[in-house]
């Protein structure tokens, strides 16, 4: 009997090799079969750029004089339902067809409106044999944040905060201090590179100075979010370089600056974390990482507003403070972090 998971799990590392580099498009890998062997992979590499089907077929064209025949004698493994329609690429299902692969083996489905089942139609419709729903839960974790924004009009959203180990998330007079240690704070610059965005409140922003990029981490800067209602915010912050995207939600005006965009929200008093998210939907982000302050998270928290929670717990104690957030959720796991403690938590059962 054939092992589809065996092969539809390499799918799944392939398709994380795009983490971070092809937002707003989901992670896909691909996987060509023969005769028990894989003779071909792939994966979407780059937002814009070839699909993870059309890597891997690309392969066994460039590997084998006879490819031709082998992908007609293939199955081709997908982690994501092939797309059915014409985007920055050409459909991938259209090019299945053209080398003529008889079976086709499918992770999920794929939510967006202009595939959502039409791909895996196109191909049964051609004669192919479609199987579905094969490591169905892990191929829509992997793009959770894909599937998050296409089903709820919002980013997937990641809190994030260190803690003392009495509950505390800063000092009572606002001063800056350290919670953590150097490994978390490399950790954290890493988590950066994987997501669209990161957002802060006015206070953090003026008091820690963040750039919030990934200086000791890999890969790319997200873009930056910060909420300054009255926009009393200094212009020579970090924040505001110019270095990034960044957007300033206010309730003063709507302007752009060069990469400093101002976005004015209409009631700054009700459903400021929903009004914020609807924005970043709007402007294509996928995902984002919320760093604080306190109130900020809060915001989000009572909001039912967040997927999950990164929670650092550090050696200080502090004794008296500003508290850290109160969450509830589903705790995945406690794992160490350097001398701190990192708790993850969702907001729902994993998918």
């Amino acid at each position: 009997m054939v092992n589809h998971e065996k092969y539809m799990q390499r799918c799944i590392e392939l398709a994380q090799l795009g983490a971070g580099q092809v937002s707003p498009n989901p992670m896909v890998g691909a996987v060509v079969v023969h005769d028990g062997k894989i003779i071909g992979e792939g994966y979407h590499q780059k937002y814009g750029q070839a699909h993870a089907e059309v890597n891997a077929i690309a392969q066994v064209m460039g590997k084998f004089d006879d490819a031709a025949e082998l992908l007609k004698q293939s199955v081709i493994y997908v982690s994501l339902e092939p797309c059915a329609h014409y985007g920055k690429t050409p459909p991938c299902a259209d090019l299945i067809i053209r080398h003529q692969i008889p079976t086709v083996v499918v992770g999920c489905r794929d939510p967006f409106d202009q595939v959502d089942g039409k791909g895996i139609e196109k191909l049964k419709a051609a004669g192919i044999e479609v199987i579905t729903g094969v490591l169905e839960k892990e191929c829509k974790w992997l793009n959770r944040r894909f599937f998050t924004k296409v089903q709820k009009h919002r980013p997937y959203i990641i809190l994030k905060w260190a803690q003392t180990s009495d509950g505390f998330f800063a000092p009572a007079d606002h001063t800056q201090l350290w919670i953590t240690g150097e490994e978390s704070r490399r950790l954290v610059h890493q988590w950066r590179s994987e997501e669209d965005a990161v957002l802060v409140g006015k206070n953090t922003a003026a008091i820690d100075n963040p750039c919030l990029n990934v200086r000791y981490g890999d890969g790319r800067s997200p873009k930056r979010v910060v909420i300054d209602r009255k926009l009393e915010l200094d212009k020579g912050l970090n924040i505001f370089d110019q270095s990034v995207d960044t957007f300033v939600f206010n309730e003063v005006k709507f302007d752009v600056d060069g990469k400093n965009k101002y976005i004015a929200l209409e009631d700054f008093n009700n459903f400021v974390p929903q009004y914020i998210l609807y924005q970043l939907y709007l402007q294509d982000i996928q995902s984002v990482i919320i760093e604080g302050g306190a109130r900020t998270l809060q915001s989000f928290i009572e909001a039912g507003l967040w997927d999950e929670a990164r929670v650092f717990t550090g050696k200080i104690n502090l004794k008296n403070g500003i508290k850290a957030p109160q969450i509830t959720g589903i705790i995945a796991g406690e794992f160490p972090s350097g001398k701190d403690r990192l708790q993850i938590i969702y907001n729902e059962p994993i998918i």
